[in-house]
């Protein structure tokens, strides 16, 4: 082992709080991985740095102190290590574009899990083959993640996104929120006597009801919950999903083919007579 040890800024990323914990890729597994490299290559951590947050953002508090700030440069540091090249990125330019910073500053990046060798062409052809893998990999997660709402799409289950009025969201699921639900009935109520949308807008708001956000019901509000009456039959869609289909979550109102249009012509037509 050497005798002049070199100073180094030891850096840990993890993506979520249970990830902080001690698995694999947890803040104490990344910590024991870098204090045994620096041990078995003549390196000393001066300074820990730590991050929570994931691998495709570009602004981290810890790491930005290391490439932009003041208190980490050579002299004394030589060299930032990390457990893997996916702990500093998993998107490959923004890795490059870390290395390229860290190298201004005459500071070496090493990972301990990979072994880059010299700084010339074959180093950087290999560092790039490595974070292209992590950065699929992610986008493989991605994929993985959208394909499974999908699949819980299609079998009616609430795949994502914020609940529409009448429902909460509790266990993934959607809800019936009982006062939600009266004001929906009142309002397919009124469009379905042929009422227009202003007309079901002012009926609520007289009944002494209000938005979520405390305001007054309005035509676009109205609009809105008619677009989804399948919904409140107790179907359901999502994303580019062609077609409804049965939904898990409670119907707020009874099925039936309404064409508004006509029944406005209707109630027009009576109205004249």
């Amino acid at each position: 082992m050497a005798t002049n040890l070199i100073n180094a800024v030891g850096y840990i990323r993890v993506s979520t709080k249970a990830q902080a914990g001690e698995d694999r890729c947890g803040k104490e597994a990344q910590k024991q991985a870098i204090e045994q490299y620096a041990a078995e290559n003549g390196y000393t951590i001066v300074k820990w740095y730590e991050d929570e947050i994931s691998g495709v953002k570009d602004n981290r508090p810890a790491f930005d102190q290391i490439l932009y700030g003041d208190n980490v440069t050579n002299p004394p540091y030589e060299a930032v290590i990390a457990y893997k090249s996916d702990r500093i990125a998993r998107d490959t330019k923004l890795y490059f574009y870390f290395l390229y910073v860290l190298e201004k500053k005459n500071i070496k990046l090493i990972s301990t899990k990979e072994d880059f060798g010299d700084d010339n062409g074959l180093s950087y052809v290999y560092r790039s083959l490595m974070l292209f893998v992590a950065e699929q990999e992610r986008k493989n997660i991605q994929m993985r993640t959208a394909g499974g709402r999908k699949v819980k799409a299609l079998n009616g289950g609430f795949a994502g996104g914020n609940a529409p009025y009448g429902y909460k969201i509790s266990n993934k699921q959607l809800v019936v929120v009982p006062e939600e639900a009266e004001v929906v009935r009142m309002l397919f109520s009124v469009l379905d006597r042929g009422g227009t949308l202003q007309e079901a807008a002012e009926t609520v708001n007289e009944a002494g009801y209000r938005a979520r956000n405390g305001r007054w019901f309005d035509y676009n509000r109205v609009r809105s919950i008619r677009e989804n009456r399948k919904l409140y039959e107790g179907f359901y869609k999502y994303g580019d999903m062609e077609d409804w289909v049965p939904g898990q979550q409670e119907a707020i109102i009874e099925k039936a083919d309404v064409d508004y249009t006509e029944l406005r012509k209707v109630r027009k037509h009576h109205n004249a007579d």
